[in-house]
């Protein structure tokens, strides 16, 4: 069982006095971003895509669920700054699905969820970071996440 962390697409910058900063869209940046994610996971077994509601993370995944046939499932759980247990479920739920999964978050929930897997075992190969549009590929294998690495979409 794999499931794919992805981090939102570029976006802009933010506005911490803007309220609809949820509303963000991506930048035309992130727009190639989102169409090289989807190339990257297509040909992989996806059964599921759940995003956080934020509009730069539903656009991130929308070029993948559309070549998939998938509908996005969208929750508060993968939002910025939700508590560690919540995102933390919707990981553990994803990994013991039935196909691969992916969930497409932002950088403060990502990075806490990869921590938490290496501190329950989780061999990290390679590099590690939460750049926009990166990818974290964890293998579970029906009790623990037992490896996990960090890439950014290949370049066309």
């Amino acid at each position: 069982m794999t499931v794919f962390l992805v981090r939102h697409a570029s976006a802009g910058h933010r506005n911490d006095a803007d309220p609809d900063d949820a509303d963000r869209p991506l930048d035309p940046d992130g727009v190639e971003q989102s169409r090289r994610i989807a190339k990257a996971l297509t040909g992989t077994a996806i059964t599921r895509v759940v995003s956080s509601p934020a509009a730069r993370c539903t656009a991130t995944v929308a070029p993948l669920t559309a070549k998939l046939g998938l509908d996005c499932e969208v929750t508060d759980d993968l939002y910025e700054g939700t508590p560690i247990e919540r995102s933390w479920a919707v990981l553990e739920r994803a990994a013991r699905a039935k196909g691969d999964v992916v969930l497409c978050s932002h950088g403060d929930v990502i990075p806490e969820l990869v921590s938490r897997a290496q501190g329950r075992g989780m061999e990290v190969r390679g590099k590690s970071g939460c750049a926009k549009a990166s990818v974290w590929t964890l293998q579970f294998d029906g009790e623990r996440f037992t490896s996990g690495s960090y890439s950014k979409p290949a370049a066309d």
